[in-house]
């Protein structure tokens, strides 16, 4: 029971740190994290956070997994209950973009370089290569089912559906930080965004049988 009791604490102790980590990130920006500000704000001594976390660059790869996992909820209420194929794709479209600019410090994390030589363990990004290959899934039954071209479902078609949100999250995050989703000068376009990519691999049209 003590042993649980313990176990407990610490996971308490690890979110609250982890928490604090992203107010910092917030106020200071993604490489203004220190070990020293998260120990204070959480009441202990700077040398003591060594226990939870070896090192500032293990602080970000857990802020790397926080933000892999939130943003994988977020995506995975959007599209619950939604038919697969292009419904599911607009679906985890506008969740992904959404929850980025809703959490600009994580966002940040996920989508940029913001802290030099900092890169998430394998174990972490594993995560992000799941989400990877989901998309793709999810981008070839489009193409099953005929709502998409064949070139989709190629890692550039995947490629360039990538670009087109990162690219949205990175250009309102950077001139409209703080704006909501819908009235951001940029995000508000998504819909138009993912209708010009599906309209860049409408399946071609085939001759009727004879």
């Amino acid at each position: 029971m003590q042993g649980s009791r313990r176990q407990r604490r610490r996971r308490e102790t690890l979110e609250e740190a982890l928490d604090h980590a992203v107010a910092i990130m917030t106020e200071s920006g993604v490489g203004g994290l220190t070990i020293s500000e998260v120990a204070r704000r959480v009441g202990i001594r700077g040398p003591s956070l060594y226990k939870y976390f070896p090192s500032l660059h293990a602080v970000y790869d857990a802020l790397f997994a926080r933000a892999l996992r939130e943003q994988r909820a977020a995506v995975q209420a959007a599209i619950e209950g939604t038919p697969r194929g292009l419904p599911r794709l607009r679906a985890a479209g506008v969740a992904v973009v959404s929850w980025s600019v809703t959490n600009p410090a994580l966002a940040q994390l996920l989508l940029w370089r913001p802290v030099p030589g900092f890169e998430p363990s394998a174990e972490t990004f594993a995560g992000s290569v799941r989400e990877s290959v989901e998309a793709g899934e999810e981008l070839a039954e489009a193409v099953r089912r005929g709502e998409l071209a064949p070139e989709a479902a190629t890692p550039d078609g995947q490629r360039l559906l990538t670009i087109v949100l990162s690219g949205l999250i990175s250009l309102q995050l950077a001139n409209e930080p703080g704006v909501p989703f819908r009235d951001g000068a940029f995000t508000r376009l998504i819909d138009d965004a993912i209708e010009m990519y599906i309209a860049h691999y409408h399946p071609a049209i085939r001759p009727p049988a004879r």
